[in-house]
């Protein structure tokens, strides 16, 4: 079943929810707003008469935001939303749903339906992940708070704190220092493998392979970023599973750091991207400038390391 959902976005930066009604399926739940496409329906065709019947508006053209691959028990569905900038009408509740605009980043996920979860996230999720270079060393604690610090002022980033060679408490202390900048200037941090000092301290996490295999469920709050650390469809699905935020998904072309790795390759991260219900950041021998290529390969944006930090 083809469902398209609309991510009405206001000049004010926030988006229109709908709740769903009692007596519906997951009634209480809130959620995009939007419906089936009818058969020989274009999706653009089919959403512009989802939003008229459902809210009464003329929607003009919309740009696809993610596309998500969802069962609710038997019931198989692609959820595919697109960002809607622009209409005509003030939009009303016409099917009996209570409506509500809401600033993506003040929206509790734990409260939408758990399909609509991962457009939340594609909402909130920049289109950069910079993640810091193993080789920084421990005893130059101050020089690589300057430099995060610097990388956090140019905002529009997620940071993963990734120091393989610095102790445990170190990494938290480094954390600690950098939170209030990152939290003011909407940088969200996430500690490598951490999940405690994650919990602690109030920031994500970015969980290893390893780890993702062992989790049962999702190993914070829903306030608090999740990334899973993948590598194949199958360990996508269970980032899914675990209720994670995100993917990082590698390696896509040949890495330095990994030479005996088998690169993916464009055409299998896209689809493998496309087959994720969660936003994915491809990873691996990719560079900043990459974000188009990558999001055109229905992928999030990029991460990495190598090109991400070109300042001194």
């Amino acid at each position: 079943m083809h469902v398209m959902a609309g991510v009405l976005c206001d000049g004010a930066g926030r988006v229109l929810l709908a709740q769903r009604p009692p007596g519906k399926h997951l009634a209480g739940l809130w959620e995009f707003p939007g419906g089936k496409t009818e058969p020989g329906e274009s999706p653009q065709a089919a959403l512009a008469r989802e939003l008229h019947e459902e809210l009464g508006i003329d929607a003009g053209p919309g740009t696809p935001l993610i596309r998500v691959p969802w069962r609710y028990g038997e019931r198989g569905l692609l959820l595919d939303a697109w960002k809607i900038a622009h209409w005509r009408g003030e939009a009303r509740s016409l099917e009996g749903q209570a409506l509500q605009w809401a600033r993506p980043e003040q929206v509790d996920p734990a409260l939408l339906a758990p399909a609509d979860r991962p457009i939340l996230q594609a909402l909130r999720l920049p289109r950069h992940y910079a993640v810091t270079p193993a080789d920084w060393r421990e005893a130059e604690f101050p020089e690589a708070l300057a430099r995060l610090r610097r990388r956090i002022a140019q905002g529009g980033m997620l940071l993963q704190l990734r120091l393989p060679t610095w102790s445990r408490q170190a990494v938290r202390d480094l954390a600690a220092a950098l939170l209030p900048e990152s939290r003011r200037l909407g940088v969200p941090l996430l500690l490598n493998a951490d999940v405690e000092g994650a919990r602690q301290l109030g920031t994500g996490v970015q969980l290893k392979r390893s780890q993702l295999s062992l989790l049962a469920e999702r190993p914070l709050p829903w306030r608090q970023l999740v990334g899973a650390s993948c590598h194949d469809a199958a360990e996508l699905a269970h980032a899914v599973r675990l209720g994670a935020d995100f993917a990082a998904l590698s390696p896509v072309l040949a890495t330095a750091s990994h030479p005996d790795a088998v690169p993916l390759d464009w055409r299998a991260f896209q689809a493998l991207a496309e087959a994720a219900a969660l936003p994915v950041y491809a990873l691996g021998g990719v560079a900043a400038a990459d974000v188009s290529r990558a999001c055109e390969a229905g992928g999030q944006g990029v991460a990495g390391i190598r090109g991400f930090w070109g300042e001194p």
